[in-house]
């Protein structure tokens, strides 16, 4: 219960400093998910965590427990979940090992979601050296529930039964909290008794058991069984609801004989739940679980004494205060010490970079980079359809869902970028957040509220905790500003093998509201004669781009810098210019610039390609202007007739709105200040969808 992953001790002093409070916030950090408000008596539930290390061990086990685990912290709260995003980073696909952690750890994924029943709609992939001894997979579940029937992991009420419902426990997973909290090392490999194993199906009948439970007044509290299992679910509810609880071991439900009371308390086996239940309705709880084929016992009783107390049979084998293990575990304050590697790559002279002759191949070749590319090899082997909700698919800025019953429609995306917060941490938090807040307004949503993951080294290094401070830091900034506060999340730690650290990769999971679902919006263009905006301002910004590391191989100089108030204004008015009608797409500029946007706007849709002749204005290198990746820039293409009013909705937000050309015919051309260059789309849309799967080849 001491251990990092469990206790957040060495994080705890920086997490405070992240906005928790808005109108729309029913539920903060403190639970198992987030709870937001979105009128019509709904409220949303979500949540973002890792399962970095497991998945590393045991590719399939790791990811697909990693989904299994998301998905109890959703319906744990009385929500359903009906959607999934998987943000993921792996090392180099030219090794075999990261080709066979992506096979392993996306075919976990797809055989747990797909079979339990919940679509994945969208994520990342990204690939960097930097993740090949430690790839991380992040899972973010959002659910739906009424908003006056949300459920809460407190034990209350002195002699109400405890009950542990679910699967049988076995040996699977113990010390899988501890694992977690552990760099790795030659030995990692032999870890894999510490790897979860999941079943989708079983946990499909515990979504279902539950949900219908909570529809009866027999519910008292709820937790589901994580990390540290019955350790961590019997104490933390006794915790938060000020009482104790009493559990006998003998009466837990196995699959293994011969389990002594250490490995059944530490045992992190899945589809499993500790329930707190009225007195009297003990039977009628059974009879639900018993229908759905799952155990349901009576394993305990709550007390007034504030103890954890653990029997097996009438032997007494563990007596503690569980506000001892819950909440009164230390917290550190690490020595911090900024990186020495920044003052090299700050003052990277980049002015002397060679210009690329040709400035066509160069984009050809980042839409064709893993980090661009199409990432459809993957998401074709989850199902997105489930439930029928979903409105935009996977590829475009944010995967959209209807909310049944009303008009309105949610957002989605995961953003991050461990080479900006590399290079500067405080910047790259700040980034995080407004590059995923960006991406739902594409969408058509006005951004609600976060979620985290947040994936650093060894906290024992004084750099790593002064990366993750700023990160921090950065994000609280950027949430304030864009006034989407944080609603739970995830930190993981220890992220290193050999002494190599990842890049600080904090994974922000944003979730936007559309009051009206036909006003969802996509990134490729619609129609030929619509005129291309450029909302936001290009600067001659080429630190930590893409281009940069796919065309001269280095990682180093500045991120973007990121003006919040000017991101805020940039973002309200695509917002405003997707509600008044005539906007036909919109599109973040992110990775690769300006121009991959552009080329994205053009071929990246399912059905007709269009092309487009555009004019960039800018005094500045080629390179910068077509591949820099300036923050707050929205590429919209907008009906001829609503043209002006877009200009007119831009010059009341003082944000910068240049009309670049139009979209028509079969080729894209772009020109500026001493370059031309010309591609089909046909060749755009090759390198951009075949990128990936030649690369994994």
């Amino acid at each position: 219960m001491w251990s990092e992953h469990c206790s957040y001790k060495s994080s705890r002093v920086y997490l405070a400093q992240l906005p928790t409070r808005g109108d729309c916030i029913l539920q903060g950090p403190g639970e198992n998910a987030g709870v937001v408000d979105i009128g019509d008596g709904l409220a949303i539930v979500f949540k973002m965590e890792s399962h970095n290390h497991p998945s590393f061990i045991e590719p399939f086990q790791g990811a697909a427990t990693g989904v299994g685990g998301i998905i109890r912290d959703i319906f744990t709260m009385g929500a359903r979940p009906i959607a999934l995003l998987d943000p993921l980073r792996f090392g180099p696909l030219t090794k075999g090992k990261s080709r066979y952690l992506v096979g392993g750890v996306v075919g976990g994924i797809a055989a747990y979601g797909n079979a339990v029943g919940v679509p994945t709609v969208g994520g990342e992939l990204c690939v960097s050296e930097t993740y090949a001894g430690n790839p991380l997979v992040n899972v973010f579940c959002l659910g739906i529930a009424p908003k006056d029937r949300i459920f809460l992991a407190r034990a209350s009420g002195e002699g109400n039964p405890v009950m542990y419902v679910g699967a049988k426990t076995g040996r699977d997973g113990i010390h899988g909290a501890t694992m977690a909290s552990e760099t790795f090392d030659e030995g990692s490999e032999e870890r894999r008794p510490t790897v979860q194993v999941g079943d989708p199906f079983k946990e499909k009948l515990l979504i279902e058991a539950c949900l219908e439970l909570m529809g009866t007044d027999a519910l008292v509290g709820i937790q589901d069984m994580g990390a540290a299992g019955l350790t961590c679910s019997s104490c933390e509810m006794a915790s938060r609801g000020g009482t104790g609880i009493e559990i006998d071991l003998a009466r837990v439900p196995r699959r293994e004989t011969g389990m002594i009371p250490y490995e059944v308390m530490l045992s992190e086996s899945q589809e499993r739940m500790l329930l707190v239940v009225r007195c009297g309705t003990e039977r009628q709880v059974m009879d639900i679980f018993h229908k759905w084929d799952l155990d349901a016992v009576i394993v305990g009783r709550v007390t007034g004494d504030g103890l954890l107390r653990v029997k097996d049979g009438e032997r007494v084998v563990a007596e503690i205060p569980a506000v001892a293990l819950a909440e009164e575990g230390p917290v550190y304050h690490r020595p911090v010490r900024r990186p020495a590697y920044l003052t090299e790559t700050e003052q990277a002279d980049l002015s002397g970079l060679p210009l690329p002759e040709k400035l066509d191949q160069v984009l050809l070749d980042l839409l064709g980079s893993p980090n661009i590319a199409s990432k459809q090899p993957v998401w074709q082997q989850y199902d997105h359809m489930l439930f029928c909700n979903t409105v935009v698919e996977p590829g475009s800025d944010a995967a959209v869902l209807r909310v049944q019953g009303t008009r309105k429609g949610l957002a989605l995306a995961a953003d991050g970028n461990g080479r900006y917060t590399y290079l500067d941490p405080y910047e790259g938090g700040k980034l995080a957040v407004a590059e995923a807040a960006r991406n739902v307004v594409c969408a058509g949503a006005r951004p609600l509220a976060i979620t985290n993951c947040l994936n650093f080294g060894s906290p024992e290094r004084p750099e790593i905790m002064w990366q993750f401070a700023e990160a921090v830091r950065g994000m609280g900034d950027a949430c304030r500003a864009l006034q989407t506060p944080v609603t739970g999340g995830n930190v993981s730690f220890y992220n290193e093998t050999l002494g190599t650290a990842i890049f600080p990769t904090p994974i922000v999971g944003m979730v936007g509201l559309l009051e009206d679902i036909a006003h969802a919006t996509t990134q490729w263009f619609k129609a030929e004669g619509d005129v291309v905006f450029l909302l936001g301002e290009t600067r001659e910004e080429l630190g930590g781009s893409e281009y940069l590391k796919v065309v001269h191989g280095l990682e180093v100089g500045r991120p973007p810098a990121l003006d919040l108030a000017r991101e805020r204004a940039v973002q309200q008015v695509c917002l405003e210019a997707i509600q008044a009608g005539g906007v036909s797409s919109a599109h973040d500029c992110a990775d690769g610039g300006l121009a991959v946007a552009l080329a994205e706007s053009c071929a990246t849709t399912p059905k007709a390609w269009l092309g487009a002749t555009l004019t960039l204005p800018g005094e500045m290198r080629p390179d910068a202007l077509l591949f820099g990746e300036s923050a707050s820039r929205i590429v919209v293409s907008v009906q001829p007739d609503r043209a002006e009013s877009v200009r007119a909705i831009a010059r009341r937000h003082g944000v910068p709105c240049v009309e670049l050309g139009v979209v028509g015919g079969d080729h894209l051309t772009l020109q500026g200040q001493g370059f031309s260059l010309r591609l089909s789309v046909e060749a755009i849309h090759w390198a951009w969808s075949t990128g990936l799967s030649r690369a994994l080849r």
